[in-house]
């Protein structure tokens, strides 16, 4: 666990530089704006260890799947997305010593990410070779306000003595992924323009044919006066072109260098007419120039902010903590593309190849129904019906007919990418998480007509894909599901994985519920669909049937689900027993001995009890908290939160608070040792999750909101904001009592505790606890 970033309540800071902790701070620094993203990687020259990353949403490539023995039913290529064209690029030259941190003497260094106002700065003092001094400071974002645009303006400084200096500013396709084979690199050059509206490069990528266009217009000041460099060139190589600026600097005087960017691809903008859009639209960025468009990216956030906001009061390091997952939240997808999904790394890395998996419907889902417009969950939901005839293949690929769907565990069109076969073929509980989101979004913003247009030809493909995976056991009288993984995927090819056979149980009761609505209430829309499914009746009692005799693991004696048919059998160790230098286990343990072992790497059984709690009494969650919990290594982003939401509804203070902190803190604080990779962009909904499901105990029940709500000891109170059926609700809890202000002008029903209350329009209620 590192503890170098100081607490602040808007701001991620970083004093003083050390080269062993770059790549976690080129993640931490990360920006972006749901189009695009840039690791904190510096401007200038960098030749210690580092890691470039300029990622652009929707851009990918099908690098071949290698795997030693073949399977059918591999999928034959792991989409990822790929490093795209760096264009922050300055290269300075101080008579002709290039700069460059890993060579010479920092004196002072900082930077910042100032999360309010949405942008980044770095600031150092450093001696080059004869005792030079100069002082940098730079400020970059990517825009929110308009997302093909970001900035740059990089002061420089001569302390002490005068200097020529020479800058490339420098627009670079010649890159390649970190995770590429042989250095094998994804893009081709298409053409290089360059003209007084500034440099363009166009590139395209093999086999998937997109093409990007990079442009950048750089601009030299001083004392906010336009300086005419005393030489100025454009260099070109391939995939590459620069601007080269060369000028007299006097000590004292400093040189603001403004590089606005512009950033356009193919699946928004005609190939043919790439270049010349990008220059137009860069001209109008170049004129509206830096400090406006500051402006509008500080008035932008100020928007996000002030309906997904968390205020907490005394605890610091917790305040810091949930803005920084709300930012990169907001920072990582924004909902204005319904073909655009979140990565569990989103724009800060390149492990997990960028690409959509169950967190976002699981984990991501709840937190932009709250916090964002309703067309934002909307579009994630009509994301996966866009793949559905995919997912229809991706299980016809593995045996299944008659329409029935898996989605993909990995995915960015659709098709499955995903080539350890553990996970492509076992992890099947995936195809469960995109039912519940759908029954969870309907529940939460009662657009029904979703479920006609969309949600229903989903729900039916995945039923149908449960009804074909089942078996039936003689032995047992049941129906069982063999050959599972759950999600602890420390357990693989496992028989009746508990929380896997319960879901697909939900998922088929459910399907049968929202025919009988669609047929009810849209039966036009009904008709049409089961006509285009060819679907018969006889499969909705097929169902029933499963449904009704379904096997669920479950030991007598300890009255709890077991997670899967012999679990008891393994050798019932505690976490709290390993020894420190044993963890994290799938960094320290043989598979072998993992998969042999009873620890658990996330929620399993626990996650099933979270999404459909109402289902169970306190006493039954007790007794499952208290027996998995202490096996859990939490060694998935995905589980502390799942826990922290549980141990609030047990009343576990203690715990909740604890499994909080760690969910919230765990980028900002490495606990898994992997931040260098980029940050867990999708847990980070869990973060937001334990503190309004779990501290603030908010759930739809009886087709309102409803609260129980505690506050942490640490803390003198919170307050939050949420979005609920076109209504902006404040809620403040502190030790006594829970505020709610409602600011529309609709009255709103709500439940605290086991008492309903009426909030008029316009009004406050406050409630003592």
């Amino acid at each position: 666990m590192k503890n170098y970033i100081q607490a602040d309540p808007w701001n991620i800071i970083e004093e003083g530089f050390d080269p062993s902790l770059n790549k976690i701070s080129e993640s931490l620094f990360s920006i972006g704006n749901g189009k695009m993203g840039q690791r904190a990687n510096f401007e200038e020259a960098y030749s210690g260890e580092t890691l470039q990353g300029s990622y652009v949403a929707g851009i990918y490539f099908p690098d071949k799947t290698r795997v030693g023995w073949w399977k059918n039913g591999y999928p034959p290529t792991f989409d990822k997305v790929i490093n795209s064209t760096n264009w922050i690029g300055l290269d300075i030259y101080i008579d002709d010593e290039r700069l460059d941190l890993a060579k010479c003497k920092i004196k002072q260094f900082k930077r910042v990410l100032n999360m309010q106002e949405g942008y980044l700065q770095r600031t150092f003092v450093v001696e080059l070779s004869g005792s030079r001094t100069i002082d940098v400071n730079s400020i970059r974002f990517c825009s929110i306000a308009d997302d093909e645009i970001a900035a740059i303006q990089y002061s420089i400084t001569p302390l002490n003595f005068d200097a020529k200096l020479k800058v490339l500013s420098i627009v670079d396709g010649d890159i390649v992924n970190q995770d590429s084979n042989y250095d094998f690199k994804f893009w081709d050059a298409v053409k290089d323009h360059s003209s007084e509206n500034g440099i363009f490069l166009q590139t395209k990528t093999l086999k998937t044919g997109f093409e990007l266009c990079v442009g950048a217009k750089t601009e030299l000041f001083s004392d906010g006066h336009l300086v005419i460099p005393t030489e100025k060139v454009v260099k070109k190589q391939e995939k590459w072109i620069a601007e080269e600026f060369i000028l007299e600097l006097n000590a004292g005087n400093t040189i603001n260098i403004v590089k606005i960017a512009c950033v356009q691809s193919s699946l928004n903008h005609s190939v043919d007419q790439l270049i010349s859009s990008c220059e137009e639209k860069l001209a109008v960025a170049s004129r509206v120039g830096f400090d406006k468009l500051r402006e509008h990216q500080k008035l932008a956030w100020a928007n996000k902010w002030e309906q997904s906001d968390i205020k907490i009061e005394g605890d610091i390091k917790a305040q810091q903590a949930i803005r920084f997952n709300i930012f990169q939240l907001f920072q990582t997808y924004t909902g204005t593309d319904s073909r655009l999904n979140i990565g569990p790394k989103g724009f800060t890395g390149e492990k997990y190849a960028g690409a959509t998996y169950w967190d976002t419907e699981a984990y991501c889902i709840p937190f932009y129904l709250s916090t964002a417009p309703q067309e934002v969950g909307r579009n994630l939901l009509v994301y996966r019906y866009n793949h559905l005839q995919k997912a229809i293949e991706n299980a016809e690929m593995l045996g299944f007919k008659n329409g029935a769907a898996l989605y993909p565990m990995v995915t960015m069109d659709g098709t499955e990418s995903h080539n350890e076969w553990e996970i492509t073929f076992e992890e099947i509980h995936r195809n469960g998480a995109i039912a519940y989101a759908i029954h969870n979004y309907i529940t939460y913003t009662q657009d029904w007509d979703y479920l006609a247009e969309y949600g229903l030809e989903v729900l039916i493909a995945i039923a149908r894909f449960w009804k074909q995976r089942v078996n039936w056991s003689e032995d047992r009288k049941k129906y069982v599901i063999l050959g599972v993984t759950g999600p602890n995927e420390y357990e693989n090819n496992v028989n009746n994985n508990w929380y896997t056979n319960y879901l697909a149980v939900w998922c088929l009761n459910y399907t049968r519920e929202a025919l009988d609505y669609v047929n009810a209430h849209n039966r036009s829309r009904y008709e049409e669909i089961l006509k285009s499914i060819d679907f018969i009746p006889v499969e909705i009692e097929q169902w029933k049937d499963i449904a009704d005799n379904m096997y669920f693991p479950y030991h007598e004696e300890l009255n709890i689900y077991l997670q899967q048919d012999g679990y008891l059998d393994k050798e019932q160790l505690l976490v709290k027993d390993l020894p420190a230098s044993e963890r994290p286990l799938n960094q320290k343990w043989s598979w072998d001995r993992i998969l042999r072992s009873c620890f658990i790497k996330q929620a399993d059984v626990l996650q099933g009890m979270y999404f459909f709690e109402d289902d169970f009494d306190l006493a039954d969650l007790r007794r499952n908290f208290d027996f998995y919990e202490p096996r859990t290594v939490h060694e998935s982003s995905l589980s502390p939160c799942i826990h922290s939401i549980l141990a609030a509804k047990l009343n576990d203070e203690a715990r909740a608070y604890e499994f909080y902190l760690r969910t919230a803190r765990l980028d900002l604080d490495d606990y898994n040792n992997d931040t260098e990779d980029g940050l867990h962009i999708t847990s980070m909904a869990g973060t937001w999750m334990s503190i309004v499901q779990g501290f603030a105990g908010m759930r739809v029940k009886n087709n309102q909101l409803y609260f129980q709500p505690f506050l942490p000891e640490q803390w003198k109170s919170f307050t939050f904001n949420i979005g609920f059926r076109e209504k902006i609700l404040s809620i403040q809890i502190d030790k006594e009592t829970i505020e709610i202000t409602n600011s529309s002008t609709e009255s709103l029903s709500v439940t605290v505790g086991h008492s309903q209350y009426e909030i008029e329009g316009t009004s406050s209620l406050i409630i003592r606890l």
